[in-house]
């Protein structure tokens, strides 16, 4: 009996690993096959005749001379130059996390320590909002943006993914600010604080996680965006998702398979190394956010 009880545990583990290690591999699989496909020809990759071309690479070694190219890489980022879209790209997810967060973290505060009614209703009205689909929300932008002259620029790509995104910080940072007791900051302000200094010196560095959480989801909004930036932005301010759907080319010109497929991997590693190195924050700030008190 108790030699049972023994191994029950030991094939739960086993199990356990073995299930983990095949969702491991199917989930990083479709990253794994398009980065090792990002160094063959279109030839290989794209293979009708034998999918195994591109694992073996032959076309790439009988137009290439090697196994291995570069030759996505280089025509994505020097002959198209890929490098001005990641440009664009990290300027509009900088100043959209950063405006996001700045209105969501006061917002979120000033809701969260408001016992009004008020409070609820501009919650409701801004889920409403954000569950709108963003393609319905550009087409309103559009008129006046044509108007006054402010389409194809990226302070206006930036104005309306911080709009789109706005309600969702509200949400997100309203509840982790409700897990925060009230006595934190009545004791900031027995000690001489004002409201803004207790927010800013007590509540802030208890929120830290949820706002490092908060911010990741609003990059991810505005780096994987295609709808807005698509729409708003001119081709010489593109950011990387259009401009990744640009190198598919269209019915009338042809595009350069490759190019993509080397430019989905150059923007998807910094999503990766970016989650990796924020882990824990993220973990810890979910955490906070689910747990009352």
């Amino acid at each position: 009996m108790s030699s049972a009880l023994d191994r029950s545990p030991r094939s739960v583990v086993i199990l356990s690993s073995a299930f983990v290690l095949l969702w491991v591999a199917v989930a990083s699989f479709p990253f794994i096959w398009t980065l090792w496909g990002s160094f063959k020809v279109q030839g290989d990759f794209f293979s009708k005749a034998d999918w195994r071309n591109a694992l073996w690479g032959t076309r790439t070694l009988i137009e290439t001379g090697s196994t291995f190219t570069g030759a996505g890489y280089d025509g994505a980022w020097v002959q198209e130059e890929f490098w001005r879209a990641a440009i664009n790209t990290l300027i509009v997810v900088f100043f959209t996390v950063i405006i996001s967060l700045t209105f969501g973290t006061l917002g979120g505060y000033a809701l969260a320590r408001s016992g009004r009614k008020y409070a609820f209703w501009l919650l409701m009205i801004a889920l409403v909002f954000r569950a709108m689909p963003h393609i319905t929300l550009v087409s309103g932008y559009l008129l006046p943006f044509f108007e006054w002259n402010l389409w194809g620029h990226l302070p206006t790509s930036i104005i309306v993914l911080v709009a789109i995104n706005q309600p969702f910080t509200l949400w997100m940072l309203h509840s982790f600010f409700l897990n925060i007791p009230k006595d934190l900051d009545e004791s900031a302000k027995v000690d001489g604080c004002t409201q803004f200094q207790a927010f800013r010196h007590v509540i802030i560095p208890v929120m830290w996680p949820g706002v490092i959480t908060t911010g990741l989801f609003s990059f991810l909004l505005a780096y994987n965006d295609f709808a807005v930036t698509s729409m708003l932005l001119s081709e010489e301010n593109r950011t990387m998702v259009p401009a990744i759907a640009g190198f598919l080319g269209s019915t009338l010109e042809e595009g350069n398979v490759m190019f993509a497929v080397a430019a989905v991997v150059s923007a998807t590693a910094p999503l990766f190394v970016l989650v990796m190195f924020f882990q824990r924050q993220i973990v810890s700030g979910l955490t906070a956010g689910a747990v009352k008190g």
